[in-house]
């Protein structure tokens, strides 16, 4: 990619990156931050009491089904740093490390005490994540004990940034989902040399 500066996620997906939707590209080749509002939902029954559950420990606030977004990513050669903030001072704080390339390589995202090993696909200019494995405090578990996650991004309306997140657990349906249609802020030179604190 002539021109591109290298980093872990043009690295890690090589020639295919240029499969990205071009606002996309832009932002994985220099980072930035995306703000928008995201509505925030939970399933009924036992569903709703796991998903509330799990939002108390990812740091997702429930109290309001719409909220307040930002997300700031930033990257660097050895990883990708997402810092979700919602309107109330929550934050969600990932770090992802690339395992060898796309297709066939994976990303290990580390959030709290969980590590999600995921692969991507790329369909009409977006990514979705693949789970492939969790581990919790270092421990593997199987899979039919952690909700399926469903994780994508893409762009929509020509500048809006669509994504995302659901976690669903058989048989008792949608746990937790937050999603929404975020827009660019405005770039900060220092962006991409600052780190993200984990």
């Amino acid at each position: 990619m002539p021109g591109a500066p290298h980093n872990a996620a043009t690295q890690w997906f090589g020639p295919a990156f240029e499969r990205l939707h071009p606002l996309l590209q832009a932002l994985h080749r220099s980072g930035g931050s995306l703000s928008g509002e995201v509505a925030i939902s939970t399933g009924s029954g036992l569903a709703g009491r796991l998903g509330r559950r799990l939002a108390r420990r990812l740091g997702i606030p429930l109290d309001r089904p719409r909220r307040g977004f930002q997300v700031r990513i930033v990257h660097d050669g050895q990883a990708m740093h997402w810092r979700r903030r919602f309107d109330d001072g929550s934050e969600l704080v990932s770090t992802f490390r690339p395992v060898g390339h796309y297709p066939d390589g994976h990303w290990l995202e580390h959030t709290g005490p969980a590590r999600l090993r995921l692969g991507v696909d790329l369909a009409d200019g977006g990514w979705r994540w693949r789970l492939r494995s969790v581990a919790l405090r270092g421990l593997p578990l199987p899979r039919f004990l952690f909700p399926r996650t469903d994780a994508y991004k893409r762009i929509e309306d020509g500048d809006r940034y669509r994504f995302a997140v659901a976690f669903s657990l058989f048989p008792l349906g949608e746990l937790l989902r937050y999603e929404g249609a975020l827009h660019a802020i405005p770039a900060d030179p220092a962006v991409n040399v600052e780190r993200v604190a984990t």
